[in-house]
């Protein structure tokens, strides 16, 4: 199967392939991984046949098929996102136990059915999309397709590895702290993480049959292989116009210190001055910046995510994974005035970050500093070590792009709404490399 949607569109325009034919084909690749889980839940024969309603006369005309942007395109959907007839687990057994299934598509899955796209399924995901790794007690460890001893990272993960493995060309996942930039960079995958404030599409809350983790730092994005796709998806979920990549000329991009960086492992350094040659190569300028304003950011996000997560998840918890349950348990505990106190500070936290930033077109830093998780291995220090990467980004609530390599992929972020001009540059870049073996 071609890894480029775009290259995918026009064999069905030439009419050289056809949606069931493709279905047929990446379905049989559908939980090829050791734990059989990329998907909590699926139904072959329905995503068939929604694949052979496709190839009505009346769909298949030109305008039809322009109008569609993922028309015939596999698409697998985290499984904290309402699908008609499947019930939401969010991960969780005690949650799929106690609700019925969806009577309606949530806001998400009606926007990619409306552009054309076929769901596969209902992705594997971290309980309740808390947690950075990929293991699920529930549903069982979700590990990559490509690698059994390997875990995908999370929360996303099984739209990661549904993705990696084949059988979808691209996945909805969320990131709130790190969940779709940390799963692909560990796969080898691009993600892209929207700005905090695009959760309203043209009067549509895209939230609206989707569950949230904690609202103030929720995105959601895409995880998929080719920069080039990046524009089409951004324009399909979020309406993003199409805009010329920016003058690389000039461009000025901001790189973290080194006192930043001082845990990274050596591939993810690799990987990043790879990214980093190939901008200075292009003319951009490459400006290292002081990361001390964010030496913060962990105490501020923690308190504030358990927080959030436990007015959505109130008692009783003891149906959650035991590690989860005291994180929920433990931001209910939070006093009024601690979280005020917090979010003072995380206003704050915005207004020095943006002002010390304010110089620089976009900035490059690891998106995680580690490039592999090893299945079955301890992990209760890896959540801690890798959030430091990606929480700063998680509190300014800006947009990024993981852009792909071998393993260990860093994230390049754009500003508060310069999603398009940052999907925009992305794929000007993945014109010119597809990043390290």
């Amino acid at each position: 199967m071609s890894t480029s949607i775009r290259s995918l569109r026009e064999r069905y325009r030439l009419g050289s392939s056809n949606p069931r034919e493709l279905i047929e084909a990446v379905l049989k690749r559908a939980n090829s991984n050791a734990g059989r889980n990329v998907y909590l839940a699926r139904d072959e024969a329905r995503t068939l046949h929604e694949a052979g309603q496709l190839l009505l006369p009346e769909r298949h005309s030109v305008g039809a098929f322009e109008s569609q942007p993922l028309w015939g395109i596999p698409v697998a959907l985290k499984d904290c996102f309402d699908l008609r007839g499947y019930v939401t687990t969010c991960g969780s057994q005690f949650l799929e136990r106690s609700r019925a299934p969806a009577i309606e598509d949530s806001a998400v899955a009606s926007r990619l059915k409306r552009a054309g796209a076929i769901i596969t399924g209902k992705a594997h995901l971290h309980q309740l999309a808390y947690g950075i790794t990929g293991e699920n007690k529930d549903f069982g460890d979700c590990v990559q397709p490509n690698n059994p001893e390997l875990l995908t990272g999370g929360s996303s993960s099984g739209s990661a590895a549904s993705v990696q493995e084949g059988s979808a060309m691209a996945a909805i996942g969320t990131d709130t702290g790190g969940s779709i930039r940390v799963p692909a960079s560990l796969c080898g995958l691009v993600g892209y993480r929207s700005s905090i404030s695009m959760a309203t599409v043209n009067g549509v809350e895209l939230w609206r049959g989707g569950e949230h983790l904690a609202p103030s730092f929720d995105t959601i994005g895409w995880l998929y292989r080719s920069l080039s796709d990046g524009p089409l998806l951004g324009a399909v979920l979020y309406g993003l116009p199409a805009v010329p990549a920016p003058d690389l000329k000039g461009l000025r991009v901001g790189i973290t210190d080194e006192s930043f960086t001082y845990d990274c492992e050596e591939e993810v350094l690799a990987s990043l001055g790879h990214w980093m040659d190939l901008l200075q190569r292009r003319g951009v300028q490459v400006v290292r910046f002081d990361t001390a304003m964010w030496r913060d950011a962990m105490e501020l996000y923690v308190p504030l995510q358990a927080n959030e997560a436990a007015a959505i998840h109130p008692e009783p918890r003891d149906g959650f994974e035991p590690l989860i349950a005291e994180r929920l348990r433990r931001g209910a505990a939070l006093a009024p005035e601690e979280v005020a106190e917090l979010r003072k500070k995380l206003a704050d936290f915005r207004r020095e970050s943006e002002q010390r930033l304010e110089g620089f077109d976009v900035l490059l830093l690891p998106s995680c500093p580690v490039a592999e998780l090893r299945a079955g291995e301890d992990h209760s220090e890896s959540r801690t070590r890798i959030l430091r990467y990606t929480t700063p980004v998680s509190l300014l609530g800006w947009a990024a792009v993981t852009l792909p390599s071998r393993r260990g992929g860093p994230q390049l972020v754009g500003r508060l709404n310069c999603d398009a001009e940052l999907l925009a540059l992305s794929a000007a870049l993945g014109e010119s490399t597809s990043g390290p073996d």
